[in-house]
């Protein structure tokens, strides 16, 4: 028969091993629950935004409560579901008035050109848009990095993107290790 003792110390470890459980299975919630409204990974696929990200890098996106910003690398769902997101960079935000003179490769917002010292080439790939366009009401204009090697907004079928085709911003590149950071520090906000 156990002693008083005996009871007490069982009743301890048992109470030790539910609350360690209960920890473990709170926070196993709470981060499912971060990651599908907070946070979630994205793999790069293909070279549209090369040099800046390369097909099979791992990003991690924040996907809560985003207003898109210019030079943002946004996550974009594609209206056909069976394709995957597309992976581009804010140029142009509601109002705005994109140009593209594909002959210099020069793109401009709202008549300024643009400094943009992250594309792999000038912007001479020209699609079915016709230039300057206007940026709709709740949408934005995306392009890649690697102009003459990107789908983007130029291309009609994918067209100004809404707010609600935007899945999140792309915060931090998570895989490969050793280079975490996307965006260049002066312009990280």
């Amino acid at each position: 028969m156990k002693t008083t003792e005996e009871n007490y110390k069982a009743k301890a470890i048992t109470t030790m091993i539910v609350e360690a459980v209960s920890s473990v299975a709170i926070a196993f919630v709470l981060f499912a629950l971060m990651l599908a409204f907070l946070f979630r990974p994205v793999q790069v696929e293909g070279h549209s935004m090369n040099p800046t990200l390369v097909d099979g890098d791992w990003l991690v996106v924040s996907t809560g409560f985003y207003a898109p910003e210019y030079e943002d690398i946004v996550i974009v769902s594609r209206e056909i579901t069976d394709e995957e997101p597309l992976v581009k960079r804010v140029i142009g935000l509601p109002g705005d008035v994109i140009d593209i003179d594909f002959v210099s490769g020069v793109v401009t917002r709202n008549g300024e050109i643009l400094q943009e010292d992250y594309i792999a080439e000038l912007t001479k790939s020209q699609y079915d848009v016709e230039f300057p366009v206007t940026v709709p009401e709740y949408s934005v204009f995306v392009m890649g990095d690697n102009r003459n090697h990107s789908s983007d907004s130029r291309v009609g079928r994918i067209g100004m993107i809404e707010f609600e085709r935007i899945l999140g911003k792309a915060q931090l590149r998570l895989l490969p290790t050793g280079n975490y950071a996307i965006y260049d520090e002066e312009t990280v906000s």
